[in-house]
Formats: structure tokens, sequence, C-alpha cells
């Protein structure tokens, strides 16, 4: 996000609370705000800039909600979220005015227009419903999980665990009724399952300031109460309508049609994206979208949880999506990973859509009792072989990567401007990592592009929702404007592509939110380009 539109992507961390800072026997740390200085050196301007936070911070997404030409922040939080309003750099918690009302356990969140009227309206996912006077029980420690259950013994590397034995944000099933929940054998913390879940929310945008609470008439209420983490508004079928994905935890996917009269239908099992090919719902952490087989359709990438394999879903059309993990290589090496954020990106610029996943355990103990996974991991990166299917190259890209870390959040941007793309993890209990990329821009030619849209003419300032084909004599790839969409994070907003050895585009065709279709001509590559709807590049 560009907070103060000086054409440098900066960084905003959310913080999490103490339980003293909690109940206020102790000062909160607060969220973080890193002004990008344009010379390789951020600072903080939290502060100045109003976006402190100072609550139990979870996720966060932006978008020009009020079509001012400043993106704005909803930060979702464990008790009442906020929603700011950016006032050229200077923040306003707008939340409880603008009837974006939301008090209970948010995770991810993404502004989409889906109504078409060059508003941005706003998703939310709930998790659970998590009481702090009764919370679940917690993990035992080693010599109490000895002397109660006798040794520990691993599965396997290959083992999955049934329902009722995974743990902690990603899974342990809690039965109230029980003492203690079990992963491998081990009592850890409890949750999510057992636990009851909390609603999914959709404001619609009113366009003076104020939302509506729309989600029961929409057709998108979590009437099952799944553990919602990432958020995605995407055209699954090409209809240049926005439809809905929300990963789901240990439960299956929602993918909502969108049926362009206000309403949505649930397509998630019938199409393939809510499950594995198994028909097995796993435990949905971070999601990926993008063109990684160049057909013109957008494609699904979900980490999940150890014992399991993270899930590639290649769209093949008409709302029908297959689980291609296995075939791709994703599938066995992902085992021993326990996986959050993710995203699609080309890191290399060669033109082909490679992924990254951010990766930590959420037991200290594995590390003790488990012979196949570990608490700190390594970042995955698969690297695109053009052919529909990767291979793991992250090993041989440098100790920022292969630094074991228990991290969660992961955005990608590029934040020198010098066409590489950049990644940034938040971790636990420790600071965050940025990989700079000192290699994209010697592997291959690049274009960026910021889109400015015409809300007079339907589509969002920040033109959320627009998709954009480039075509080079490599071949022709898709990209869209997007807001939200990895686990809790949302990456730089720009269009990025890579172009290998083509040092021309052919084509450039920007398919503009809600509205027409543009043909842009542009003189040169590797460099970053504004183009305004009807107006061309500036």
């Amino acid at each position: 996000m560009d907070f103060d539109n000086d054409g440098w992507t900066d960084i905003y961390f959310v913080n999490s609370l103490t339980h003293k800072a909690r109940v206020g026997s102790e000062v909160p740390k607060p969220s973080a705000l890193l002004r990008n200085n344009g010379d390789g050196t951020f600072t903080d301007v939290t502060g100045t800039a109003g976006l402190a936070n100072n609550r139990w911070g979870t996720g966060v997404c932006a978008g020009d909600f009020n079509n001012d030409g400043w993106p704005d922040l909803f930060v979702a939080n464990l008790g009442k979220s906020r929603l700011y309003v950016n006032r050229k750099g200077k923040f306003e918690d707008v939340a409880e005015k603008s009837h974006v009302q939301i008090d209970l356990w948010a995770t991810g969140c993404a502004f989409g227009d889906y109504d078409g009227d060059g508003l941005l309206d706003l998703f939310v996912a709930g998790y659970v419903d998590f009481d702090w006077n009764h919370p679940p029980p917690p993990g035992e420690s080693s010599e109490t999980i000895a002397r109660a259950s006798g040794p520990l013994k691993s599965t396997g590397p290959i083992a999955r665990p049934a329902a009722d034995d995974k743990g902690g944000m990603g899974g342990a099933a809690y039965d109230p009724g029980a003492p203690f929940c079990t992963f491998l054998g081990m009592r850890v913390a409890c949750g999510p399952m057992g636990i009851k879940g909390a609603a999914d929310f959709l404001f619609r945008n009113r366009g003076d300031g104020t939302f509506e609470d729309v989600t029961a008439r929409a057709g998108v209420e979590d009437k099952q109460l799944y553990y919602g983490f990432s958020v995605a508004w995407v055209d699954l079928d090409n209809d240049r309508k926005l439809d809905l994905v929300v990963a789901n935890d240990s439960r299956p996917n929602y993918a909502y049609h969108n049926k362009g009269d206000g309403t949505f239908e649930e397509v998630g099992l019938l199409g393939g994206l809510a499950t594995n090919g198994d028909g097995r719902a796993q435990a949905y952490m971070g999601m990926a979208l993008g063109d990684y087989n160049r057909d013109g359709l957008t494609d699904f990438f979900f980490t999940t949880f150890s014992n399991d394999n993270y899930a590639l879903h290649r769209n093949r059309g008409k709302l029908d999506f297959d689980d291609v993990s296995l075939a791709a290589g994703i599938g066995a090496v992902t085992i021993p990973f326990l996986g959050w954020g993710t995203e699609f990106f080309d890191y290399d610029n060669d033109g082909w859509l490679d992924i990254v996943a951010a990766n930590g355990h959420v037991y200290p103990q594995v590390d003790k009792h488990s012979a196949f996974t570990t608490y700190r991991q390594r970042t995955l990166l698969f690297r695109n072989l053009g052919k529909s299917n990767f291979t793991d190259v992250g090993g041989n890209l440098g100790p920022g990567i292969n630094r074991p870390k228990s991290s969660r959040g992961a955005a990608v941007g590029d934040l020198f401007n010098d066409g590489d793309l950049d990644i940034v993890l938040s971790n636990m209990d420790e600071p965050a990592t940025l990989l700079r990329n000192r290699g994209g821009n010697k592997s291959g030619h690049w274009i960026t592009l910021k889109l400015s849209g015409d809300p007079a003419r339907k589509t969002p300032r920040d033109a959320i929702g627009t998709v954009v084909y480039c075509e080079s004599a490599g071949g022709r790839q898709k990209a869209e404007v997007s807001s939200g969409r990895g686990y809790l994070s949302q990456s730089d907003p720009r269009v990025h592509f890579g172009l290998g050895k083509s040092d021309k585009i052919d084509k450039l065709e920007i398919h503009w939110a809600n509205s027409e279709i543009e043909t842009v001509a542009v003189p040169a590559v590797d460099r970053i380009v504004t183009v305004v709807q009807r107006k061309g590049i500036e």
C-alpha cells in the first residue's frame, strides 16, 4: 500500500496484545506503519499517521472505499475491528459512524465492488466465537504429557491426523467435555474444531460514507459458522462480475458465484474448490490466486496444516476446478510444512507465475516429539517451469528464505521500484523479514502498472476488480488489481508482468472493472507506468 501517494510502496504490520495489555495492566504495543523513504530505508510513522490500532490485531486489507484517491484500511481485530479512512496520509477510525461494527474474532478481509456501482464493498471473515472468560484448555508441558500419556509416538512422515487429532490455529479438535486435546499424542492448545465458529459479514457501500450489512440478503451468510481465514474477490468464470471465495480452516471453502442481481450462489462443493480431489476438507489457511498456466483462467493455491499437502486447484472454466497438487510437483514436498501466507508472483521475471509460502508450526512441542516436522520452518518458493509444474528452489535462494522461522503473514511487492518483486513476512515472537529480490530484473524484462479508474464510469478509483492482459513474444499473461487475498494480508496492488527475453509489449488490454475494454500502447518496458482510464499512460 502506498499510503501517502508518493510512488513508493509502504508496509503496515498489525500487532497483537499480551493478556496484561488487554486488561489494561500494561501499555499495548502498537501496530506499525513503515514509510518507504525511497532510498532503501523505512521510517516508522505509525503515531503521526494515526494507525496504532492498540487492539488485538489479526489481519488487514486496503481499498479506496470513498474514491478520493487515497487508500483506506480495514484492520481485523480480535474484538472491535477498525475501518480507517485515509485523509491525505492521516487516518481516522470511522468503523462505528460508517456502520461497519464488528466485535468478534475477525480474520481475513477484502474490498471489492460486487454490485458494479463503482463503490468498493467490504467482506470480512470470522474465525471462532472466542470467550476471554472461558477460553479453551491450554496445552501442557512435555513433562506433564509424559507422566499422563507415556511415551509419545510419531505417526510417520506421510500420516494425516484424523479430524479429531489436529490442533491449534489450523486445527486441533476440541471436545468441550474432554480434559485436554492432542496432536500426534501430545497435549496441545485446543481449537478450532469443537469451538463455535464466528460469522462472516458483507457490507455494501452506500456511497455516503456508510455501509449496510447485506450478508443474509446477498446469500453469503455463514450459516455453518465455519472458521474463516483468507478472503478473495475474483471473477471465477470471466463473466466480468466479482465472485467471492473464503478459505476456511478445517472445513470446506466457500465459493460464492455472483448472479448479477445482488445475490450469490455457493458453488464450491459442486465445482471442486471447496475440498481437495478426494473430497476431503483441509485446514485451509493461506490463499493465492493467479493464472499460473496462462490459459486466461484464475487458479488457486492453498496452504494447509502439517501432515497434509498444500493444494493447487487448476481452473478448467465454467466454475470447474481440478486438484492438481501432486501432478504439479507441490504435493509431497509440502507435507511436513504448516503453511500460512502465500502469493503467486513472478520472482525471476521469466513470464511465469511462481509461488511463495510462509510456514511455521503452531506447537513448539513438535521439536521434541516429532520426527518429520519442526516448529520453525523455512520459507518455500516454487519456481514455475512453464509446463504446468513447479520445483522447490527456496533452498538455493539464500539465508533469508532458508532461515527457519515461525512465519504467518506474507506480502509481495516491488518495494525498491527496481522491477524485482520482494517479499515481506511477519513472524511469531521475532522481527519481521524483508526479503529483497536482487535477481529478477537480471533474469528478464518487466513492466509494472499502477491503474487509476474513473468512478463516473462505475470503475473504482483504485481500479480494484480490473483485469489486465499482457501479450509479448513470450505469450499472453493475465493479472488483476485486488484487495486482501493473502493470509490476513495484502500485497502491492500494482500489476506486475515479467516478460522474460521480450523487450517489448505487443498488446496491453485493460478490462476496467464494470466498464469498457481499452488497449493501451506501451512505448517501452523495464519501467513503472501509471494508466488512467480513457486517458492512457500519464
